[in-house]
């Protein structure tokens, strides 16, 4: 196992599934690392579906496939295990590269078809039958510094574009955050790439990955709150200021429970 690639997915995974409960690394051992991930699927008519991955990753991973569990209580022994066997299918296609985030999502679309018409609308093709948690999402992120601030900020002003998000990046001195609006799976999108593309320089100017970001929280937008229109960048001079940018929009709570905390 290439500890450096591991490490890097690892990083990435515990940013994206950041709500309590959803990620845990269970073990580590010279001969891998086990981690759980737990997710789950809105069927159409009921309540959503819980899951619990598992993934062992043995030492020649991701050149080796890793070892997978499935357990619901919403599902049978035997569905469970036809999920497995997909996983696994689905694993041998991404031997070389980093997989688990890949294989968590495609079984959030594809579950409702591979377990029958109890759960999935099969009038439905498979290629539209993804889930989604509906609704509009808030995620805040704290930076801890950008070294090449102009190009950091034109790549940051991209992804949101990509993905149709909206918000803010915002300085204040030397605190960042970044305020992203949106579907959930378009924010853990924007996650993904903020983990692993190169978006800023080292002391020595050489081109590196964000390692300094935190998830201060993610929440799902009260349906009566007002949604940013647009991703704007802003500076401001002090703490009130800050805090009636969030005002604007209904956010009071979230500055007074996650941001301030970091001013």
């Amino acid at each position: 196992m290439s500890a450096e690639i591991v490490l890097e997915e690892l990083d990435v995974l515990s940013a994206i599934y950041c709500e309590p409960g959803e990620f845990e690394v269970l073990s580590r051992s010279e001969s891998g690392v086990t981690v759980m991930i737990q997710t789950s699927v809105q069927r159409v008519t009921e309540s959503e579906i819980r899951l619990r991955l598992i993934f062992d990753l043995p030492v020649t991973y991701p050149s080796s496939l890793p070892n997978v569990s499935v357990s619901s209580e919403g599902l049978t022994r035997v569905q469970c295990k036809e999920v497995r066997d997909k996983l696994l299918a689905q694993a041998a296609q991404r031997l070389s590269q980093p997989m688990i985030h890949d294989l968590v999502v495609w079984t959030q679309q594809n579950l409702n078809h591979l377990i029958g018409d109890s759960i999935c609308d099969e009038s439905r093709p498979l290629s539209e039958a993804t889930v989604t948690d509906e609704g509009t999402w808030t995620v805040i992120l704290h930076l801890d510094h950008m070294r090449a601030k102009n190009k950091y900020v034109k790549t940051v002003e991209k992804w949101t574009v990509d993905l149709n998000l909206t918000g803010r990046l915002m300085f204040m001195g030397k605190i960042i955050l970044i305020l992203l609006q949106g579907d959930r799976s378009s924010i853990r999108e924007y996650l993904v790439l903020q983990k692993t593309c190169k978006v800023d320089v080292d002391s020595s100017g050489k081109k590196c990955k964000e390692k300094m970001i935190s998830v201060l929280c993610e929440v799902k937008l009260p349906k009566e709150h007002k949604r940013y229109s647009t991703f704007e960048v802003k500076e401001y001079a002090s703490v009130n200021e800050l805090r009636e940018e969030f005002d604007t929009v209904g956010l009071s709570s979230l500055f007074t429970e996650y941001a301030h905390a970091i001013l």
